[in-house]
């Protein structure tokens, strides 16, 4: 796993992703801690994390597009699957090389910590490593999506297009978003109130904004880290599933 992960913390900034992933992140985050933080004189960082949820829906995917997407164009994801180490080693190794870069981008948020705690002494540090947790373990579970699609697909583009669409989706279902679906004419008029009842409920799970944003107003969910958590195991052990797949093949 050590030599995967080498080789793609190499290739991130040989080919110049990692540089373009790290400007865009700073850029972003700045203006919103400017923006959201700073003009309010508020020692609370929280607000800059919910407007980072939406960058990081997009940032990720250019991380992740390339990492299998790129071994299947070139061809040579055929010698990758026969080296003499393990599948999961594969997929691992590229996994935590896409989450190492994320958290060099997001310790950022301690600069601006430094900077805050110069300017606003009632600091909520609390507040701060609670969020910063929170992206840590939503930008794992993206990755970790964003690395099966990429494992799908020889086209880089088509990978993050689909990672976009797919953390979208995934953003939509908030609580106003699935009262609107509870409330639409066709569904009304088809499904019965305790079916409807249980698809709300369902989609309700799959929330990530909601579980997301309890970390950003102070609730620690045991719960919700465990979803993440499981995000993360579960995608990457179906992109374990897809190259075995290719493997046999």
């Amino acid at each position: 796993m050590g030599a995967i992960y080498r080789r793609e913390m190499g290739s991130f900034f040989t080919s110049g992703i990692g540089y373009v992933f790290l400007t865009v992140f700073y850029i972003a985050s700045g203006y919103f801690f400017y923006n959201d933080v700073i003009k309010s004189g508020l020692g609370d960082i929280s607000p800059m994390f919910v407007s980072m949820f939406i960058v990081v829906i997009f940032l990720i995917p250019v991380l992740t597009m390339r990492l299998l997407s790129e071994e299947k164009k070139n061809r040579t994801d055929q010698g990758l699957l026969t080296a003499p180490i393990s599948l999961w080693e594969i997929v691992l190794g590229k996994f935590f090389a896409a989450f190492t870069l994320f958290v060099i981008a997001e310790s950022v948020i301690f600069i601006y910590a430094l900077i805050l705690k110069y300017l606003c002494k009632d600091m909520v540090w609390a507040s701060l490593l609670g969020n910063y947790f929170a992206m840590l373990i939503l930008g794992a579970a993206f990755i970790a999506i964003g690395v099966f699609i990429s494992s799908l697909t020889e086209n880089q583009m088509a990978s993050a297009v689909v990672s976009v669409f797919f953390f979208l989706v995934l953003y939509a279902f908030d609580d106003s978003a699935l009262e609107k679906i509870n409330s639409n004419s066709f569904i009304s008029k088809n499904f019965k109130i305790s079916t409807r009842e249980r698809i709300i409920e369902f989609l309700s799970h799959l929330s990530m904004r909601s579980r997301y944003t309890e970390f950003t107003r102070g609730i620690f969910s045991l719960s919700s880290v465990l979803f993440f958590l499981s995000i993360v195991f579960l995608f990457n052990f179906f992109t374990v599933k897809v190259l075995e797949k290719k493997r046999w093949a």
